[in-house]
């Protein structure tokens, strides 16, 4: 599976609500080449690390594509960007995050750089983030890490405590 992290934790002025926005996102994948298998409900999410800024709207889709996960990654970008995101500092509030995920069971490590941020498949911190895993449980609770070796369930069950997240959407698809 190709897996591809959302979130926003910021209105959209052109799309609205975060959840909004994620929507309006999903619905620009296919003319950028990604088509959308199948996708995870909504979760929100206590910002990471904590802060006081607005909590996230997160989810996870897999997605099948013809692009090379550095192509793929410059899409997810782009798509970002046409949204209005802003990079200003780490951690920084957003109006939408794509992150690419995994790339079928490939690892890619320092693979150079995009958009001056190393280039590495699986994501170094996916294995660290709830609002990634529990989402992309959703999609297959029988996922294997590529890098770790590790099943999803067992991650899921190594996460620190402190992140707190609950579903708010059941998916209707």
């Amino acid at each position: 599976m190709i897996l591809v992290g959302l979130g926003a934790n910021l209105p959209s002025p052109r799309f609205g609500t975060p959840v909004e926005t994620l929507e309006a996102c999903l619905e620009t994948f296919k003319d950028h080449g990604l088509t959308i298998i199948k996708r995870s409900r909504w979760y929100k999410s206590a910002p990471v690390p904590m802060s006081d800024q607005p909590w996230y709207i997160n989810g996870v889709v897999a997605v099948s594509t013809d692009k090379s996960p550095r192509d793929t990654l410059k899409t997810l970008l782009e798509i970002e960007n046409s949204f209005g995101r802003v990079r200003s500092e780490a951690n920084a509030p957003r109006v939408l995050d794509l992150d690419l995920i995994a790339f079928r069971d490939l690892i890619l490590e320092d693979e150079g750089k995009i958009e001056d941020k190393p280039f590495c498949v699986p994501h170094p911190r996916m294995h660290e983030r709830s609002f990634v895993l529990l989402p992309l449980q959703d999609l297959d609770k029988n996922w294997k890490h590529p890098k770790l070796d590790s099943q999803l369930l067992d991650l899921i069950a190594k996460l620190p405590q402190d992140q707190i997240i609950e579903v708010i959407e059941q998916v209707s698809s």
